[in-house]
């Protein structure tokens, strides 16, 4: 069965259509630059470009960076502020002519990773991170979502997380692999204080390079694996959300 999912980012828009047998893409996804500033009405553009790339035809899942409950985007960290309590799923619907199911990125990542990647048969307390232009959270307690927990705002250095520890903050401050791994390592840290997980899957794009920084991150009892879908869990798992939500 294949059904196709959409991931809203910060700085792009990507999906493809999606193998829910194998959890795999069936064709190279297609992506656009997230517009700035990411208005509801851009963004809607920007999916329907990527949907209709593919001449895609039936229900689509879409992730969104925020808090997502019932269809209506509840904030809007790395977006427009006009998204804040949008009926997104109507939105989104309207612009596509097809069914629709949207829900926080991070959860669709999660999602993904605990059915098809990492976190696979892994009970206990589990945490998929996402590191991009923000950082996101998706919390499993025996392999059942916890949604839209939004940890990258905890507060570290007197500032949201995922200001001092994003893989944005990398580039913009120009770190090193190194003086960046200490900032996740303080994260993960504060994370783990709060929740005592068994494991963090490392998720974004930024999981390609897991070689080149989660050797250099110490003082973590739990379990630190990269994702196995990288950047492309996102939209298995709003592919994933769709087909469970049905037409």
């Amino acid at each position: 069965m294949n059904v196709f999912g959409v991931d809203i980012g910060g700085s792009g828009i990507k999906g493809a259509p999606v193998n829910l047998e194998r959890g795999e893409l069936t064709e190279p996804r297609h992506k656009v630059l997230t517009p700035h500033p990411a208005t509801p009405d851009d963004v809607a553009g920007c999916v329907q470009e990527v949907v209709s790339h593919f001449g895609w035809s039936g229900p689509v899942g879409i992730t969104f960076p925020g808090v997502v409950t019932g269809g209506i985007t509840r904030t809007a960290a790395n977006v427009d502020k006009g998204w804040i309590d949008v009926d997104a799923r109507a939105l989104l619907g309207d612009r596509l002519g097809l069914p629709v199911t949207v829900l926080n990125d991070a959860d669709a990542a999660g999602v993904a990773e605990m059915t098809f990647g990492a976190g696979t048969g892994r009970k206990g307390t589990v945490f998929l991170l996402t590191f991009g232009t923000g950082i996101g959270s998706a919390l499993f307690i025996d392999g059942t979502l916890v949604p839209n927990t939004e940890l990258g705002h905890l507060e570290l250095n007197g500032h949201d997380a995922e200001k001092h520890a994003s893989t944005k903050a990398k580039e913009d401050e120009d770190l090193s692999w190194q003086h960046w791994a200490h900032r996740v390592q303080k994260y993960l840290a504060h994370v783990e204080m709060l929740f005592s997980p068994e494991l963090f899957i490392i998720g974004g794009g930024v999981s390609r390079k897991a070689d080149k920084f989660l050797p250099l991150i110490e003082g973590i009892r739990a379990e630190i694996v990269p994702a196995q879908l990288q950047n492309n869990a996102g939209i298995v798992g709003a592919a994933m959300a769709a087909a469970a939500t049905g037409p």
